[in-house]
């Protein structure tokens, strides 16, 4: 029911306030935002009737315990509607330039057979003229009929003239036709370059189409590099896109050096609706260490840098060989010794290091030279993705102090194939986020992006769920590893604000913090799992403002 009462004097509100916590001034216009549940993350008052926001974006007070006493002409008042409210949903891991770029280009994401990848590049080179590039990405073969990546000798008869180059949807592979293989001068027998590799034919060692990790650079080298002028529509076209889906923020992966100052005009100039934590590329060293180029909604302290590759292209890092490739044990993209070295770098510099790792001896190492160094939970440095853990190192995650950032859905996607990968036995410490957080590990979650949709939608389903969309599972899920309702909530706020070092300004609604709001039109606390991916985003608030509504009927 809409209440509307007056507020006899702001200053009283003061007194619900964490004295830790800066408290908003008592003066000026205030929003109220009421109407629904509204969910705070907070264990001791899960729910509240309404959160009132000063005019410099933070929250003043809750109502309970604040008095409801406020009318019309002292506040704007904001209507739910009886949609329901949650703390600000931080996406932890994305890649936000890829996000814009997936829209802009030939994307292939939903592509459900080698057939259908062919018929798309068919389609395509009608419209190119010979010799033109065609690049797409976002194909991922896991249930595709043929049961196998796409090569070469299926997109040979359609394009012999102009090169293709696919990507996969994880980044960390892609197909190409005969044509860029050989425009980037690996088609022939070539060395592997470290960290990386391509698939050969065994009998005339010609490169087969697939190309994995670094060995991807000669090919990438054919496609043109984005303008500024294209790089800016990417990052505005990802952003407007995760704020209509209920985003607030996210921490923002392999960002170049070169965007720094791009995205601060942007903010600057009201383009950047999303509160960005961003993680450079190990060229961005220096930016991160001084905190370069930041805003009121960008942070700039993290760098990001890669142990290993991915699973489905067989490029993670494993103790032991691949149950159906036991000639590879994956890629060794970043040997100790530099893990060591940049280690003691980032800790001089106090340089937060987010670290790519996938496989069970890629995180292993991580554990080992953190331990050695001595380090522990101040740095919180960061694991990203944390896919595959050997049982006895699950603990020392949490001992240790690092964080566990992870994407749920690259549960419910990768599990289709990784008993083929992984054999079993393996399949234990895969994906272990029940067991993460028992051992005391922060586990944030986030997306990976545009490797998966960037649905948080999709995400709070695969934490709780642990099922794949249709609602199928299978031998090796692990269904003892999803989550309850609280704790996949709390991946996407408060323990994506703690990664961040927001605990103190985001992840909860309560008296101090930034009014960063996601509002869903039904409670995804309470309904039926199945339920929660026909869940839409139906306001997006950041700083107390209002970035994202959903259009009205009328509109």
């Amino acid at each position: 029911m809409r209440t509307f009462l007056t507020i006899a004097a702001l200053g009283l509100l003061a007194a619900c306030h964490d004295p830790a916590r800066p408290e908003a001034p008592a003066q000026g216009k205030v929003t109220v935002f009421t109407g629904g549940t509204i969910y705070t993350g907070l264990a001791d008052q899960p729910t509240v009737n309404a959160v009132i926001v000063g005019e410099d974006g933070r929250i003043i007070a809750t109502a309970p315990p604040s008095s409801e006493d406020w009318s019309e002409d002292e506040v704007t008042l904001v209507d739910l509607g009886g949609a329901v409210m949650f703390p600000g949903f931080t996406d932890a891991h994305s890649h936000l330039l890829g996000i814009g770029q997936r829209e802009l280009t030939l994307n292939l994401e939903g592509t459900a057979s080698v057939a259908e990848l062919v018929d798309r590049i068919d389609a395509e080179v009608a419209d190119k003229a010979p010799g033109e590039i065609i690049f797409g990405r976002g194909w991922i073969e896991t249930g595709w009929p043929e049961g196998r990546m796409p090569l070469a000798d299926d997109l040979d008869p359609v394009s012999p003239d102009n090169p293709v180059i696919l990507m996969r949807a994880d980044g960390h592979a892609l197909v190409a036709n005969t044509a860029a293989l050989k425009a980037a001068d690996i088609y022939d027998i070539t060395g592997d370059s470290d960290g990386g590799r391509v698939e050969r034919d065994e009998e005339t060692g010609k490169a087969t189409g697939m190309v994995i990790d670094e060995a991807m650079y000669p090919v990438m080298q054919l496609v043109a590099e984005p303008s500024d002028s294209d790089i800016r529509e990417a990052y505005e076209i990802g952003a407007k896109l995760y704020v209509s889906r209920g985003w607030t923020g996210t921490h923002n992966m392999s960002v170049d050096r070169n965007h720094a100052v791009l995205l601060k005009s942007m903010d600057d100039e009201g383009l950047m609706p999303l509160r960005l934590y961003n993680a450079y590329n190990e060229n961005g060293f220096d930016i991160a260490k001084a905190h370069e180029y930041e805003t009121d909604t960008i942070q700039n302290r993290a760098v990001k840098i890669y142990m290993d590759g991915a699973l489905g292209s067989r490029g993670a890092l494993l103790i032991q060989p691949y149950s159906d490739r036991p000639d590879t044990r994956g890629l060794e993209i970043l040997d100790e010794n530099a893990l060591h070295n940049l280690m003691m770098d980032a800790e001089e510099d106090e340089v937060q290091l987010a670290i790519h790792a996938i496989g069970d001896l890629a995180n292993r190492r991580i554990l080992d030279t953190y331990e050695d160094l001595g380090y522990g939970p101040d740095l919180r440095w960061r694991i990203e993705h944390a896919q595959i853990l050997a049982p006895e190192d699950i603990a020392r995650l949490g001992q240790l102090g690092l964080i566990a950032s992870m994407q749920p859905s690259h549960a419910i996607g990768d599990l289709k194939f990784a008993p083929d990968r992984l054999g079993m036995d393996r399949l234990g410490g895969a994906y272990a986020w029940e067991s993460l957080l028992e051992s005391g590990a922060v586990v944030a979650g986030g997306s990976d992006a545009p490797v998966e949709v960037g649905s948080p939608l999709i995400e709070f389903y695969a934490a709780v769920a642990r099922k794949g969309l249709n609602g199928e599972t299978g031998e090796g899920w692990h269904p003892e590893q999803a989550l309850t309702r609280e704790q996949a909530l709390a991946l996407f706020t408060s323990s994506a604000a703690y990664a961040a070092f927001q605990e103190d300004d985001l992840g909860t609604i309560e008296p101090g913090k930034l009014a960063d709001f996601t509002v869903f039109d039904r409670d995804l606390m309470t309904i039926p799992e199945d339920e929660i991916l026909e869940a839409q985003a139906v306001m997006t608030v950041v700083a107390g403002d209002i970035v994202w509504r959903v259009p009205s009927s009328s509109e």
